[in-house]
C-alpha cells in the first residue's frame, strides 16, 4: 500500500527540518534530502559514510524544477527528458550557483534526474525543490529495492521510509553526461548508450572520463568495490557453482540460473535468465545471500549471450559487488 497524502505531507515536514526519508525509485530507493541545503546533504554524507568527493544525484519533478539545479538546459537534455523522463536516465550538466558544491563531490557539474515512481514524484513536488537521493544504504554497500531493505540498515529515528513497494528496475540510472566534447555514458544503466545515440542523432561513447578537474567523481557508482555484501562474494562459473554445493566443510548462498535441487547447509536463490528480471531480483538476492548467514556467496556468471544491452550494466554490478 501507497503512503497516504498525510504521510507525504509528513516527509516534507522532515525534509523542511533538513532530516533524511528514504523515497522509492523506479530503480533504488533513495536517501532523500534538500538539495539546496548544505547542513542536509551533510547529513546524508555523514549517515552513509561516503566518501566526499563522490557525487549526488539530484532528483526532481520536471524539467523546470531540473532547470533551477543547472547553470545551463541544452537541447540535447531536452531531448534526453523528452525521451526518458520520468525514468532511469541522469543527465550531468554544469551546476547553478545554489546548489551547494557537497552536491556535486567539489565538482562543478551536477547530476539530475527525474524518478519514475508516483510515490516520489508527489513528494517531490509537494516538497516544491529538488531532492539529492543516492542509494538508502551505508556506502559501497548493497543497494536495497525495498523498504524492508532500507530498515534493515537504518534505524526509524535516522530516516523516515515511504514505503512504495518493490523497485521494478532493480539496478541505479544510466548517468550520462553532456558536459565534454560529446554525450558519454559514464555509468551503465537501464538506458542503453544505442538508445540515447538514437534520440540525440549522434553517436555515444561509454566509459569514464578525466572530469573537470576538481578531483571530484564523474558520476556515482565509480567505485572500485561497490554494490557490496558484507559476507565475501565471488563471481564463478557453472562448475564451481557444482563445487560449491557438493562442499560439506563451508557454507554457501548460491545465485544461479540453473536448475539445481537446494542441498543443506547450503542456501539456493534462483535468479531469472532475461536481463530484466536478472536486474530486477539482484539486489534483493544479495541482501537475502548476505542474510543467510554463510561463509560465502558464490554467483554464477550469467550467460549474456542473448545480446540484451543491459547485461552490461548488471556485469558492472556484479564485478564491484565482488571486487
Amino acid at each position: 500500500m501507497f503512503p497516504t497524502p498525510e504521510e507525504i505531507a509528513g516527509a516534507v515536514w522532515h525534509l523542511r527540518a533538513g532530516r533524511l526519508v528514504a523515497f522509492p525509485t523506479e530503480t533504488v530507493y533513495g536517501l532523500g534530502a534538500d538539495a539546496f541545503s548544505a547542513g542536509a546533504v551533510d547529513a546524508v554524507f555523514a549517515l552513509k559514510g561516503r566518501p566526499g568527493k563522490n557525487p549526488l544525484i539530484v532528483h526532481v519533478a520536471d524539467v523546470d524544477m531540473a532547470r533551477g539545479a543547472v547553470a545551463d538546459w541544452p537541447r540535447e537534455a531536452q531531448l534526453l527528458a523528452d525521451a526518458f523522463w520520468p525514468g532511469p536516465l541522469t543527465i550531468v550538466l554544469p551546476k547553478a550557483a545554489n546548489v551547494p558544491d557537497r552536491v556535486t563531490g567539489g565538482g562543478s557539474n551536477v547530476a539530475v534526474r527525474c524518478p519514475d515512481h508516483p510515490v516520489t514524484l508527489s513528494l517531490l513536488t509537494a516538497f516544491g525543490g529538488p531532492l539529492v537521493g543516492p542509494s538508502a544504504n551505508p556506502s559501497g554497500r548493497v543497494s536495497p529495492t525495498a523498504a524492508a531493505h532500507v530498515r534493515a540498515y537504518f534505524a526509524p529515528q535516522q530516516v523516515m521510509v515511504l514505503d512504495g513497494g518493490a523497485c521494478r528496475a532493480g539496478i541505479e540510472s544510466t548517468v550520462v553526461t553532456l558536459t565534454g566534447s560529446g554525450p558519454r555514458v559514464v555509468r551503465l544503466g537501464v538506458v542503453g548508450a544505442a538508445e540515447i545515440a538514437k534520440v540525440l542523432g549522434v553517436s555515444v561513447e561509454s566509459g569514464s572520463e578525466s572530469g573537470d578537474g576538481t578531483g571530484a567523481m564523474p558520476s556515482p557508482g565509480m567505485l572500485a568495490n561497490h554494490y557490496a555484501p558484507r559476507t565475501p562474494a565471488s563471481l564463478v562459473n557453472s562448475n564451481a557453482i557444482l563445487t560449491g554445493l557438493a562442499d560439506r566443510t563451508r557454507t554457501f548462498a548460491v545465485l544461479t540460473r540453473q536448475s539445481l535441487t537446494n542441498e543443506t547447509p547450503h542456501t539456493l536463490i534462483a535468479m531469472p535468465t532475461d536481463a530484466a528480471g536478472y536486474a530486477a531480483n539482484l539486489y534483493a538476492a544479495l541482501m537475502r545471500a548476505d542474510a543467510a548467514n554463510v561463509d560465502a556467496i558464490l554467483i554464477e556468471r550469467p550467460d549474456i549471450s542473448d545480446g540484451d544491452p543491459l547485461w552490461g550494466a548488471i556485469m558492472d554490478r556484479l564485478q564491484r559487488a565482488t571486487a
